[in-house]
Parts: C-alpha cells; sequence; structure tokens
C-alpha cells in the first residue's frame, strides 16, 4: 500500500495524485492509500477526507459506472465544471466570464442507452461498471426519470428474447408524449417469429414504439417529442437533449442572444430541438447530416401553427460546410456541434462575417479552438453559461454568444 495527495481531477472525473497516479472517487486535497497498479490507484482508502465529499445518494455508486461524481458535493461539482471550462479557454489565452452553472435535478434523464445481457437463469440490464463489461443492475437509480426506470423489465425482455449469449444488447429508452420510444441494437437478425414476438413485448410494455437494429417492429402510439409549438417523430435512436431542465436552459440562452435576428440557420440542427421554436420569430434554415432527421423536422414545422418559413437542408457540415457565400443570406446563427466542434465551419461563419453566433458545446475543448478562431477574426464572446444536463458526470455543456465586433 502507498500513500498519496490528491491534487487536481481529470477531465474524466478521476482524482490525479503525483507521478501522474489515477485514483477514482477521490477529490483534491485528500490524503489517500491503495496498491498501485502502474499508474491507477486500486482499492483505495481515504484516510483525510475533502470538505467537499459527501456521502453518494444512490446505492449503486460503487459498482456502476454510469455516474463519476456522487461522492462530490453539488457547489463543488459545479465550481469544478466551471474551471473546466475555465483551464481550456486559458490554453487558448481567452478569457471570458462564467455565469450561472445550471444543473439538471436528480432523476431527470429521459434518453439512456443501458446494456442488457443473456444470463443462465434469465437476463439483466443496467450500466456498465466503471472500465469494465460487467453489468451493473440499478433498481434505485437516481439519474434516469421514473419513466424510464420502468423500462428496465422491457430491458431484461429483449435481452431474453433476442441477445446473443456473447455481447449485450444496447437498448436506448427514450420518454416522448406516446410512452417509452425504445431502439435495440447488437442483438439477433430480426426474422418472422422474433418479429411477432418483439410485437408482444411492445404491447405488454406499452411502448410507443420498438425498433430492432434498423426496423422499426412496431409504433403503437406516435413517440413524439414538443419543440416549441411544434411536434415531432424522431427517427428511432436519435440524438435529444438529456433533459428537459437542460434543454429550457440551451433555448432560454439562444433565443436571448439571437433576440431580433431575422433569418438564422440553425447548422447541426438535429430534429429541430431549437429549430422550432425559433421559428416563431425568425425564418430558419436547418442543416443536419441525416435525411431523416430532416424530414422529421420538416413534417413537425408542416403540421405546427404559428411558425415562419422554416427549410431544411441534409448536408454533412464536417466534409461540406455551408460556405461564405451560402451563409451571407442569414444574419444569426446557432451551432451544436458534436464534441469535435465545428472547425471548418467556423472559418466559413467567420469568413461570412455574420453579425452573431450562438454556440452550444458539449466540449470544451473543441469550443475553446473554434473561440479562438472567431475572436481572432473580429468576434468577441459573451458570458459562458455551463449547463450540466448529466449529473454527476464529468461531460460539461455550455452556450454563449459570439458578436462581431470589427472588420
Amino acid at each position: 500500500m502507498t500513500g498519496h495527495r490528491i491534487t487536481r481531477l481529470g477531465h474524466h472525473g478521476d482524482g490525479i495524485a503525483e507521478g501522474p497516479v489515477y485514483a477514482s472517487r477521490t477529490l483534491p486535497g485528500e490524503g489517500v492509500t491503495g496498491a498501485l497498479d502502474g499508474q491507477t490507484l486500486r482499492d483505495i482508502r481515504i484516510v483525510d477526507p475533502s470538505p467537499d465529499r459527501v456521502a453518494p445518494p444512490c446505492r449503486h455508486f460503487k459498482s456502476c459506472g454510469g455516474c463519476q461524481l456522487q461522492h462530490a458535493s453539488d457547489d463543488y461539482v459545479a465550481r469544478w465544471k466551471a474551471e473546466v471550462v475555465e483551464t481550456a479557454l486559458a490554453a487558448h489565452d481567452i478569457t471570458a466570464r462564467i455565469g450561472a452553472v445550471h444543473t439538471s435535478p436528480p432523476r431527470s434523464r429521459r434518453r439512456a442507452s443501458l446494456a442488457a445481457r443473456r444470463t443462465k437463469t434469465g437476463a439483466m440490464a443496467g450500466f456498465h461498471a466503471r472500465g469494465s463489461d460487467t453489468i451493473t443492475e440499478i433498481p434505485d437509480c437516481h439519474l434516469l426519470h421514473p419513466d424510464l426506470m420502468a423500462g428496465l423489465p422491457l430491458a431484461r425482455d429483449l435481452a431474453r428474447t433476442g441477445a446473443s449469449r456473447k455481447a449485450p444488447l444496447a437498448v436506448t429508452l427514450t420518454r416522448s408524449r406516446g410512452g417509452l420510444d425504445v431502439a435495440a441494437a447488437g442483438g439477433k437478425p430480426v426474422d418472422g417469429p422474433l418479429r411477432v414476438t418483439l410485437a408482444g413485448l411492445a404491447q405488454t410494455h406499452d411502448l410507443a414504439r420498438l425498433a430492432w437494429g434498423d426496423e422499426v417492429i412496431v409504433t403503437r402510439r406516435a413517440p413524439e417529442q414538443e419543440f416549441g409549438p411544434a411536434r415531432v417523430v424522431p427517427p428511432p435512436g436519435s440524438f435529444l437533449q438529456a433533459t428537459d431542465h437542460g434543454e429550457s436552459v440551451l433555448l432560454a440562452a439562444a433565443e436571448a442572444g439571437l433576440a431580433g435576428a431575422n433569418r438564422i440557420v440553425d447548422l447541426f440542427a438535429g430534429c429541430g430541438t431549437f429549430t422550432l421554436p425559433l421559428a416563431r420569430r425568425a425564418h430558419l434554415h436547418a442543416v443536419e447530416s441525416s435525411a431523416e432527421m430532416m424530414e422529421a423536422l420538416d413534417q413537425g414545422w408542416r403540421h405546427a401553427q404559428g411558425l415562419k418559413p422554416v427549410t431544411t437542408e441534409a448536408r454533412d457540415l464536417f466534409r461540406r460546410p455551408l460556405l461564405a457565400d451560402e451563409l451571407s443570406r442569414f444574419d444569426a446563427a446557432l451551432l451544436d456541434p458534436p464534441r469535435a466542434g465545428a472547425e471548418a465551419q467556423i472559418a466559413e461563419i467567420a469568413a461570412a462575417k455574420l453579425p452573431r453566433i450562438a454556440y452550444i458545446s458539449c466540449n470544451p475543448v473543441t469550443f475553446a479552438r473554434d473561440a479562438r478562431y472567431l475572436l481572432s477574426h473580429g468576434y468577441e464572446i459573451g458570458e459562458i453559461q455551463v449547463v450540466d444536463q448529466f449529473r454527476w458526470s464529468a461531460h460539461v455543456e455550455l452556450i454563449t454568444v459570439f458578436t462581431r465586433t470589427s472588420g
């Protein structure tokens, strides 16, 4: 056993001591002992606890990999996530005001992917243990909305029915207006008997929709999502903001930052989470790589009342970003790219000299890179709001608005 003093948290939420030595579920300032396995400390004992340490609210925390930071106080986690953003910006010599940190409440996740596996005696479903293929069952999870918790028996039934013994089934559960929207991947190839059995499970568990691989097995009720005044039926397994709370915070910030804009381009638009609410006040052009998502957005707009014109375009913005001359007809942009950021697209936006850009990011590192480019091309950065939709995780999201001031 060796003793160590934790000096900081890494980007994955692990405590880090000199060496470096990585110690999960520890906090800065803590004295710890454990068995050193390479650079990883195992069998950790907290000798000198941090004042920010709290009792984890969930009994599954020690074995489950779904959360990394339940041992830290909410205030500490909020401060740390703000510091993650500050550190990423500082690496590019950027300073910005960090405003409020908005943390979604417990039991509010409305979309989650579970692992489900057949066993000798039946099946199990839950989250993978940290750094392991072992599945931890989560009957008392403090993370998921109760509607998703009701899907655990279904996930087990799907594993019994269609999972192989060799690999777990990935079961994505999403809350919708019509009930649970379920997409399973990694199972046996669907055939006639399996299709009949799956349809029966959808009825037994009162699902809105069940998809198996690339096939929709049954739609019993429309799995609609509300985006402003519009109702949208996304393709199975589509991206959705993790919580209603987080979505509302991001939308409010985007609406405030883009107020007065008449023509907005929404890049990486998904199924219209922000496009359709913003269309109450402005003309929108939505761009996303998936033609299915764009069709869902378009149908939602066509059946909604009180929205201004919305156009859609299926386009891979990494390979074919909108060019400066294509962007010239807009007076604002909204971006919500994946973790890779939007390096090529940002260059075209800057070349087009769009007056305002609302930027939503799920990766402070790539955000800081893109921000540096904008700041060097005549923009200034506004206050950053940190949005913690993935409570008790190391995941950090943010939104800010860039305003063109020169050039």
